[in-house]
């Protein structure tokens, strides 16, 4: 059993070291971020405390399927989240050039965020072994702690299924 015990607290000794982290859950404090948006505006979540909630939605790579059809929910369905006091954003690792581009060609009428380092990507979880982000979506309410995990996003109603949940989680009205 001792032996068990000393196997037990090298391992979690081994893995601190090597930087794991736990799974993010609801209740958790938001990780911070800062993270230039593909409006050219640079967004920290810490600004949004105390004055409305905040919606992550990650995503894998710009200009692929999913995430096309994806950034068209939010496009072209942005006024169902609107009715709640709250700012919503895509994220991914992607260059800010490229995010910049894809909202372009999408009219993506919210900001794109970009994380070239990965750092944020790794501190809510969902960097991928691949080295991309997995579709997940964030919401982070006024007191900056989590208050929902989507890891089951549907692309084509992203929108909708995010006006829902924000209904759902009673986040205010505007």
């Amino acid at each position: 059993m001792r032996t068990f015990r000393v196997l037990v607290t090298l391992v979690i000794g081994f893995l601190l070291a090597a930087g794991a982290r736990a799974e993010l859950t609801v209740g958790d404090m938001a990780p911070e971020f800062t993270l230039q948006g593909s409006d050219g505006k640079t967004y920290n979540l810490s600004d949004y405390r105390g004055e409305e909630a905040v919606v992550v939605a990650w995503f894998p790579k710009a200009y692929t399927s999913g995430c096309t059809i994806e950034c068209k929910s939010l496009a072209e369905n942005g006024h169902l989240i609107r009715k709640y006091q709250v700012s919503y954003f895509m994220a991914s690792v992607d260059p800010i050039e490229q995010n910049r581009g894809f909202a372009e060609q999408q009219k993506a009428d919210f900001p794109l965020l970009s994380d070239p380092t990965k750092e944020t990507a790794r501190a809510y979880g969902v960097l991928s072994g691949a080295g991309y982000a997995a579709r997940h979506t964030f919401y982070i309410g006024v007191d900056g702690r989590i208050l929902a995990i989507d890891r089951n996003v549907r692309p084509a109603t992203s929108a909708e299924d995010m006006a829902a949940t924000l209904g759902e989680l009673e986040v205010a009205a505007r």
